[in-house]
């Protein structure tokens, strides 16, 4: 009875400041001999109700994918293959408006180990992740998992020998296990949502495929109207026509010719899941390299439509093709088939190249979907004109305009090109290709193109152009009109039409615009160390630039404990920070410092220590807000408020920190804390 009552008595007081050291995901481990040096080394997590682990494979761009960091490999065992997972869920995330990939209530993550030093004793194992529910939480778990002792491959009864018990887990625990129990104790009271994702605007993994299926049909109907594709149309069907026996028989051979045309892409599909694996695609998507190879790809393939080369497969694999195409019967058609495929591959090829690209993204089964989606717009034309011949002479004639398509898709291509350039720049946190100069690349890009199809731009392999058609005045007008849209971006403008291509608001050269007064009034309003942060609240990123700077103006300070990837920080600041009567406080009566916890950029050395609090290495900027946060306030959720006076001392006593809640909260809980300042 008195154990219950000490238990009890002990979550009252942890939750009356709100403040806890949240723990919602616990962890097993064990380790399995495989064969006579390889290991399977396998994490189980139980995850408390409505939070969410997110995957190794949630998108860039979405919260903080898993990371499995084996730290002593080097000499003693190498890793086979990538770490797998087991069923996870994917939502659409309006907030960060992302497929975001994450487990519920169970987790399991497998690893193959080969051993290289059969002394080795132990495998030292950290786990980074990320939880959500009202709040975010950046969690890190340290395993050290022993090795049993080998067993010969013959004697081994079984593929795999479980070994139990054998590991520790070395992860610090600030507070006793048993405070999470009041882990729920943060409320909205102006909605009803208990979860990171928005019911009324999430969608399931079937929205984002369906999605990708139709961008790549509208693809595969442009590459018809690449100079490689559509003179192939009338050929064919008068090949098919004239071939076969009675109508019917053409028909039925059309009908085969585009079902070929059809398998051969999607098992291109196929074999590009196969060989990387279903999620692989995605964990590649979102790695900072092949984000840069992706621009340095995209970048080749606009170059090749634009006209400085093309680029071809060997005519050997033509010719060998084309000679099996005189068989006949149906191996003769796929082949016939396969030979479009190989001939056009200079038009269609950068095509189904970005495809893919865009495909790996979403990860599972997208690469097959795009390639269904592209090569069922592909081939319905070789069906249907083959059913109504007749069709064939209202087919506009081959001609300059067919060049024209090919290098519109190269200046798509080559805008495309900068989101992936972007991404590895937001990764990073470099800050060289901000909002701005984003914009003022696609600025440049779309001119071009509109001064490109209104005849005032040729290139190498344009036809000589006396006038331009209606069609291409239009297409001009259209590229002018996006242009201009895209100015203001310069200026602060949302550009809600593109949002989810240039870098975010935040992220920013000059994030409260430039240019005659803007400038002056930016320059004017900026003190040195601060940013221009959410609805334009000046914000410091640093405790110490903030504190001085609050100093000066002798105001309360308001930490946010933020991350880049924390969905709820992002609600918090649209839905609640945004209120024209918390926005006036956060402007005027504060100093706001948002201190990111999963900021990955390395501290210098002589700054970095080691934390007792959390029985860890404080190497990076987010490490050392995360420690500062624990320490000092003993939680780890995101977003966290606090409001201090000018020597770090709480203002709120009754409730010194808060977090997820409603706009009334919110309001009233900054002015009962400015009141004491």
């Amino acid at each position: 009875m008195k154990k219950h009552l000490l238990l009890g008595l002990l979550v009252f007081f942890c939750s009356l400041g709100n403040a806890q050291i949240l723990d919602p995901v616990k962890w097993t481990t064990k380790i399995e001999q495989k064969s006579a040096t390889n290991f399977i080394v396998t994490f189980n997590a139980t995850i408390e109700n409505e939070w969410h682990v997110y995957s190794q494979f949630t998108p860039d761009g979405g919260p903080l994918p898993l990371e499995v960091n084996f730290k002593n490999q080097k000499g003693n065992y190498t890793l086979v293959g990538k770490a797998k997972e087991s069923k996870t869920r994917t939502a659409y995330n309006d907030i960060f408006e992302v497929n975001e990939t994450f487990f519920e209530k169970k987790a399991q993550i497998t690893q193959e180990i080969s051993l290289v030093n059969k002394g080795v004793k132990t495998i030292e194992v950290e786990l980074n992740f990320q939880a959500c529910k009202e709040v975010c939480i950046n969690l890190e778990k340290k395993f050290s998992i022993s090795i049993p002792e080998l067993k010969n491959a013959a004697t081994t009864a079984s593929p795999t020998t479980p070994i139990n018990d054998l590991v520790k887990d070395t992860t610090a625990q600030t507070i006793d296990s048993t405070t999470t129990v009041a882990a729920d104790t943060v409320k909205d009271s102006d909605t009803t949502e208990t979860s990171q994702i928005t019911p009324a605007k999430s969608a399931t993994t079937e929205h984002g495929l369906w999605a990708i299926f139709f961008i790549a049909f509208l693809s595969g109907f442009a590459a018809l109207l690449t100079p490689c594709v559509f003179p192939m149309i009338p050929m064919t069907v008068s090949f098919f026509t004239k071939q076969s026996k009675n109508k019917a028989a053409g028909i039925r051979n059309a009908i085969i010719y585009g079902i070929s045309i059809i398998v051969i892409y999607v098992g291109l599909g196929l074999l590009v899941t196969w060989i990387f694996g279903a999620d692989a695609l995605n964990a590649l998507s979102t790695n900072v390299w092949f984000n840069l190879i992706f621009f340095v790809l995209l970048i080749v393939f606009a170059t090749s439509f634009l006209g400085a080369f093309e680029i071809m497969l060997p005519n050997s694999w033509a010719n060998k093709v084309d000679s099996q195409a005189d068989r006949g019967g149906i191996i003769g058609i796929l082949f016939m088939a396969l030979a479009l495929a190989i001939v056009s591959f200079s038009c269609t090829g950068p095509i189904v190249g970005t495809l893919l690209v865009e495909a790996a993204s979403k990860g599972g089964i997208a690469p097959v979907v795009g390639m269904l989606g592209f090569s069922l717009a592909l081939a319905l034309p070789f069906m249907l004109f083959a059913m109504f011949p007749g069709w064939l002479n209202s087919l506009p004639k081959s001609g300059g305009w067919l060049n024209t398509v090919k290098v519109v898709l190269g200046f798509l291509e080559l805008a495309l090109a900068f989101k992936f350039l972007s991404n590895a720049d937001l990764v990073l946190q470099l800050h060289l290709l901000e909002r701005e100069v984003f914009i003022a690349i696609w600025i440049a890009i779309f001119g071009a193109l509109s001064l490109y199809l209104f005849g005032k731009i040729t290139l190498p392999h344009d036809s000589p152009v006396g006038h331009i058609s209606v069609g291409r005045l239009y297409m001009g007008l259209l590229s002018l009109m996006f242009t201009f849209y895209l100015i203001p971006g310069l200026w602060g403008a949302p550009l809600k039409f593109i949002n989810a291509f240039p870098p975010p608001m935040e992220y920013s050269e000059s994030p409260m615009g430039f240019g005659g007064s803007s400038k002056t009034v930016a320059t004017a309003i900026l003190p040195e160390g601060a940013k221009s942060g959410p609805h334009g609240i000046v914000v410091f990123d640093d405790y110490d630039k903030g504190l001085a700077y609050a100093k000066t103006v002798n105001k309360p300070i308001m930490l946010d404990f933020t991350g880049f990837a924390c969905v709820n920080c992002r609600k918090m600041e649209n839905n609640v920070w945004s209120n024209p009567n918390v926005l006036s406080i956060l402007k005027e009566k504060v100093v706001v410092i948002s201190l990111y916890v999963d900021d990955k950029r390395e501290l210098p050395k002589n700054e970095q220590f080691f934390s007792k609090a959390t029985d860890s290495e404080i190497e990076t900027i987010g490490d050392k807000w995360t420690d500062f946060m624990i320490t000092r306030y003993k939680t780890n959720t995101q977003p966290l408020y606090v409001l201090t006076d000018l020597e770090g001392k709480s203002l709120n006593a009754a409730q010194p920190t808060i977090s997820y809640v409603g706009i009334e909260e919110y309001e009233a809980w900054l002015k009962a804390g400015i009141s004491k300042f």
